[in-house]
């Protein structure tokens, strides 16, 4: 037993170990013998493309696809190498014959090669003493070649054959295991005056030599190894540079790669597939098109390295399609359609596999052009037509020069009837919404951005988990840049709100018993602030089963009304597009209970409430119409007649009752109004001094205007979405105390009216150098603010506004 258990660990060890030093194409043989398991002992699977001779030790996609390069593929069984049938015997049973080189060529089935090694006097070499590899060449191979190359060959055995076939072999043995690839291949001198031979070893288990394919690999001989490849290989000598000036049908593409600086790349190490234009294919570029991008030297060094990988793939590693990176920063895709190679899903390369010391070369038909080649409209897809062809209608086409812009396109399906309504001068402004002064890609953006439009308007961005928004529209994947800025692709037309939630609110008569609720416990300030909201609405026959007893004694309880009206109320704005879809959402009402939002059927559900119509966008949030009232589920009732009333609107749960609840006291915030300004004090016409102040704004809520003595324009928003007003009160009070005469402030001041009242001001021209200023409370109704707040300035001692 214990000698068993030595033998067995033994035999684990070894496999282990074989298996850890297997190479790409050992491991898709293994699998090919997996499958084959039930037709008998060391019988492989293999792949036959309908109407040809090529066969595959095939990967599990293809396997499953049933098809190589979209192609049907017939399975075929056959000996894995190295095995033989028996007669009579199930599956391959027996090893293949170990001999020399020269008689091992008879049992691949090399018989060509074995005959030209006799003609060539190669015999004796590869049936003596040494060890060598020999990349033999099929029969079919040969009969492929071309007839006046090989003619050539037969002609001249004691030299052109002999040299051939000293080019398919190297001194040593090689098996495919040893046969290395990072990706740039490995070089192996030959016998024929040490040229080299390119291999590329690929993860699908495809080997090659010089772009020819081993079909038949590791037949073990006495003083070497065998390996059957599916064509006979040329000696190369040339590197990528020399190729392509050796090549007439590249004198276009040669020209651009001399001007570019290219050939300095191409002519040093590195390996690189390059899908070379023709000089046709530069023929059908556009006029215009070309002679941009030939003047333009940064688009013609992205277009070059577009066309070239940092990596050697031969056509037949390519068996389906995969996408790799170019040189300049992309990816393309390179697949396979029959016997044609195919780049980016199109059928365009004219020959292939010129082989140069440093790479391969593919000629195409096409120029390609990369993104970052192309000027932004020329991104805007045929999904996007519309967009394009209004751009051009209403001539903003030609305001795009060499500048930076952003354009935020939308699909074709988002300019409906309503939209397309407009007339044109309405629609330029429109489209002006979806273009930005400035270059921004995706990975630049976050939320609470501002971005300023060519109109001058300024829009807002929301980050979501799984979207990017501007303001009521949400990004398609698939942004791309271009010489001259970057296309984002939208859903819906951007039309920013002028209004505000409150504005919406008052305007629509099927939101009026929820205003009159708002107003009641005095929140309507809150709902006119400049900060991101998103509240839930519900509409007039939400309340249809009350009557006017009860709705007035729903307002009885003015903080109870406060938590259920602030349950409806979220910090930021939450666009339905953006919410992740099927995953529920757990946020945090402003009331402090927890709200759930899910979207399910393009329908926003909150508490498990569906909404009847989203994204009502507003300048200061976002409002989502629903059917009920909400209610926290955490939040009991103490009092009979609330719940009798809350029972009879809300359906949705069941609302706890404990007699004596008392809710904790909801206060409402004070927004307070902090400017960043400059004042310039004038005398007479020339300015004197320039008092520097700047402090950060917290809060903007509203623009005002005053007498005339002080002209009020607007300020501007800062990149980080702050207002800059060019003046502050504390700044015009501290120049008119100054006592020096003056004629004029032409300044902006955007927030409170009452930072200076009439009284303050006219004390202040007086020669008064004392001065009062004090926030508001935002509870207080708006009609009686002014006066009251008048009179407290009056009435009380206030602390100096803080620089």
């Amino acid at each position: 037993m214990k000698l068993l258990f030595v033998a067995i660990s033994s035999l684990f060890v070894i496999t282990s170990l074989d298996q850890a030093d297997s190479s790409y194409y050992d491991k898709i043989v293994i699998h090919s013998r997996i499958r084959a398991k039930d037709k008998g002992p060391n019988v492989c699977a293999l792949q036959q493309v309908v109407g040809t001779k090529k066969k595959y030790f095939s990967t599990c996609r293809n396997w499953h696809q049933k098809s190589i390069c979209n192609k049907k593929a017939l399975v075929l069984y056959e000996c894995c190498p190295g095995y033989m049938k028996l007669d009579g015997g199930r599956g391959c049973p027996a090893v293949s014959p170990i001999d020399h080189i020269y008689g091992t060529l008879a049992i691949v089935g090399a018989t060509n090669t074995q005959n030209y090694a006799d003609r060539s006097n190669l015999r004796r070499e590869i049936e003596g003493e040494g060890a060598f590899t020999i990349f033999a060449p099929s029969d079919y191979a040969w009969t492929s070649l071309n007839a006046e190359v090989r003619n050539a060959l037969l002609s001249n055995v004691n030299i052109e054959l002999l040299n051939t076939l000293h080019y398919h072999m190297v001194d040593h043995r090689l098996l495919t295991k040893d046969m290395k690839d990072d990706n740039n291949g490995m070089t192996v001198s030959s016998m024929f005056n040490d040229l080299n031979l390119f291999i590329s070893h690929q993860k699908n288990g495809i080997v090659t030599v010089n772009c020819a394919r081993i079909i038949n690999a590791n037949q073990i001989a006495t003083n070497g190894i065998v390996h059957v490849i599916d064509r006979v290989i040329k000696a190369v000598g040339s590197n990528l540079e020399e190729t392509i000036e050796a090549t007439d049908e590249l004198s276009s593409f040669r020209a651009a790669a001399a001007a570019s600086g290219l050939f300095g790349t191409l002519s040093t190490g590195g390996r690189y597939t390059i899908f070379a234009p023709t000089n046709e294919a530069f023929d059908k570029l556009p006029r215009e098109v070309l002679e941009r991008i030939l003047s333009d030297d940064v688009a013609m060094k992205a277009l070059l390295h577009y066309h070239i990988l940092n990596s050697v793939h031969c056509s037949e590693t390519i068996m389906s399609g995969a996408t790799y990176a170019t040189l300049e920063g992309t990816n393309i895709e390179i697949g396979c359609d029959g016997d044609s190679l195919t780049v980016n899903g199109e059928k365009m390369v004219n020959r292939k596999d010129i082989v140069a010391t440093n790479g391969v070369i593919h000629l195409i038909n096409k120029v390609l052009i990369p993104d970052a080649a192309m000027q932004i409209l020329d991104l805007v897809s045929s999904k996007q037509s519309t967009f394009s062809d209004l751009v051009k209608d209403t001539g903003l086409s030609a305001a795009f020069t060499d500048a930076d812009y952003t354009l935020l396109v939308p699909l074709n399906e988002a300019f409906n009837e309503d939209v397309m309504a407009f007339d044109q001068r309405i629609l330029k402004v429109i489209l002006q919404n979806h273009i930005l002064k400035v270059k921004v890609v995706l990975n630049q953006l976050y939320n609470g951005q501002i971005l300023e439009t060519v109109g001058g308007k300024f829009l807002r961005v929301f980050v979501y988990r799984t979207a990017v928004c501007i303001e009521n529209s949400c990004m398609v994947r698939g942004s791309r840049e271009g010489r001259n800025g970057v296309l984002h692709t939208i859903r819906k037309v951007i039309m920013p709100s002028e209004n505000s939630m409150l504005q919406i609110l008052q305007d629509d008569s099927r939101f009026s018993i929820f205003l009159t609720l708002i107003e009641s416990v005095g929140l309507t300030e809150l709902l006119t602030e400049g900060r991101d909201w998103t509240l839930f609405v519900p509409t007039n026959d939400v309340f249809e089963s009350l009557t006017p007893n009860e709705l007035e004694e729903l307002t009885r309880d003015k903080n109870a009304l406060r938590h259920i009206l602030l349950y409806h109320l979220l910090k930021g704005v939450y666009i339905g597009d953006g919410i992740e879809y099927g995953v529920t959402n757990v946020l945090k009402s402003y009331q402090g209970s927890r709200v759930m939002i899910k979207l399910v059927n393009n329908t926003m559900l909150v508490n498990n409430v569906k909404t009847k119509e989203s994204d009502l966008l507003a300048n200061n949030g976002v409002i989502h119409v629903i059917n009920s009232l909400l209610f926290p589920k955490d939040l009991p009732v103490g009092s009979d007649y609330l719940q009798r009333i809350l029972s009879k609107i809300i359906k949705y749960i069941e609302i706890k009752f404990i007699p004596g609840y008392t809710y904790t006291e909801m206060k409402i915030p004070i927004f307070t109004h902090i400017f960043k300004s400059n004042i310039t004090r004038e005398i007479g016409t020339t300015i004197t001094r320039v008092i520097p102040y700047e402090t950060e704004v917290r809060e903007f809520t509203r623009i005002v205007t005053t007498k005339p003595e002080i002209n009020i324009i607007r300020g501007r928003i800062t990149h980080s979405g702050r207002i800059e007003a060019n003046v502050e009160a504390a700044d015009l009070a501290k120049l008119i105390e100054g006592g020096t005469q003056f004629s004029k402030f032409s300044r902006t001041v955007e927030g409170d009216p009452n930072i200076l009242d009439d009284v303050e001001i006219q004390k202040l021209l007086q020669g008064e150098t004392t001065r009062r200023i004090g926030h508001f409370d935002s509870r207080t109704p708006a009609g009686l603010r002014s006066s009251r707040h008048a009179r407290k300035l009056r009435q009380r001692k206030r602390k100096p506004v803080r620089a």
